[in-house]
């Protein structure tokens, strides 16, 4: 079969690559902007560069105002991101926060994808809870219907890039058991609503999360994406498109941290020659290219089963997870140790991409995770 890009994927990842290339100061000091008083925790100038590059447009299909929107047009983004080191929120603003109102939105709710697309508007997804780990079904936080209001109550965990989003897609429960996957539905929640309160933070690698409390948060009925207790289906694909571009992610900063060994290896001189010489760091360094290369098959083969059958785009989803999950905390470690001590230094680029790497792990499902919905859609 033929993996190669095609002409359109090839001109989009030159001019994310060239553009990501050029500006390197900026993007590493974005890296650090999560741990400032700047609340964006990323770089509004090189989003507002992203978006006018048309990178927002190609997550998005011709039919929600962008022009790609498939699982190799994600890829292809991602892994530049992934290279690059890049915090911008695309994941979070467009893969579920923009892609969540494109599926479920009303006319009136759509018209803010447009938005997110221009790069103007910022969204975040409020999904996760402190009691629900990995299980997308898992919701407590309550909806109740009052008149002509929805009034919220509850908490959600680690909501990324929260601080810089104009818009919370929160979900909540209307009906069911709080494991039950029908009776969750999702309300559009601008950051300012009274009885909304965020505790931001830095993230690990990069970027900023906050803790939500909904203290009785009324809305208009308005404000509900979709029918009522309907949500989890779109939540879960919006879910496997996210894992599909996180996977990509990763394998973009698998490349930085190999190329940066190898370079290393190359030019680190002991005894009179490059340590890239010796027999013994030569087997680790091929053991990381073919870690490499796996990583690249899995990627490949998840994002074309992203049309597939629901049960067949999960179990391919899930090992492609795996496998990045375990070999990417291999690159990270192996090229650690063989750079030596300056790996660990904040100022050589590794550190961040090693973060990167290890983190990207426990976001939607860690390895053993993973595993156990392989598993699961096996027997099913």
């Amino acid at each position: 079969m033929n993996f190669d890009l095609t002409d359109e994927r090839q001109m989009l990842q030159d001019t994310l690559r060239r553009f990501l290339r050029d500006n390197q100061e900026a993007l590493r000091a974005s890296t650090r902007l999560g741990e400032s008083d700047n609340k964006l925790g990323f770089d509004a100038e090189i989003w507002t560069k992203l978006a006018e590059l048309g990178v927002i447009g190609a997550l998005f299909s011709e039919a929600d105002g962008g022009f790609g929107g498939a699982g190799f047009d994600l890829t292809t983004v991602f892994e530049e991101l992934g290279r690059a080191g890049v915090v911008e929120p695309l994941l979070d603003s467009a893969i579920l926060g923009g892609g969540l109102i494109a599926e479920l939105g009303n006319d009136t709710q759509k018209e803010l994808v447009e938005d997110v697309i221009g790069g103007a508007l910022h969204l975040a997804l409020a999904h996760g809870e402190p009691n629900s780990r990995y299980d997308l079904s898992q919701v407590e936080t309550t909806a109740q219907v009052a008149e002509d209001e929805i009034i919220l109550s509850g908490r959600k965990a680690v909501v990324v890039s929260a601080e810089a989003a104009d818009y919370l897609l929160v979900s909540a429960r209307e009906s069911g058991a709080v494991d039950a996957q029908d009776g969750i539905s999702l309300f559009l929640v601008p950051r300012d609503t009274a009885g909304l309160s965020l505790r931001g933070y830095p993230l690990l690698a990069g970027g900023r999360a906050a803790e939500l409390d909904l203290d009785d948060l009324r809305l208009p009925a308005s404000a509900r994406l979709g029918a009522a207790g309907a949500a989890y289906p779109a939540l879960h694909r919006a879910m496997m498109r996210a894992e599909v571009a996180l996977a990509a992610e990763t394998l973009g900063a698998m490349e930085t941290a190999t190329d940066l060994t190898r370079e290393y290896l190359l030019t680190r001189q002991q005894f009179g020659r490059p340590i890239g010489s010796f027999q013994a760091l030569q087997h680790r360094m091929a053991t990381l290219l073919i870690e490499l290369e796996q990583a690249r098959s899995a990627v490949i083969n998840a994002a074309g089963h992203l049309d597939a059958s629901p049960k067949e785009q999960a179990l391919q989803i899930a090992a492609a997870r795996n496998l990045i999950g375990r070999a990417g905390r291999l690159v990270a470690e192996e090229s650690i140790q063989l750079h030596g001590g300056i790996a660990m230094t904040e100022e050589y680029e590794l550190a961040h991409i090693a973060k990167r790497i290890v983190m990207a792990d426990h976001r939607f499902g860690d390895t053993d995770t993973q595993l156990e919905r392989f598993i699961d859609h096996c027997v099913a």
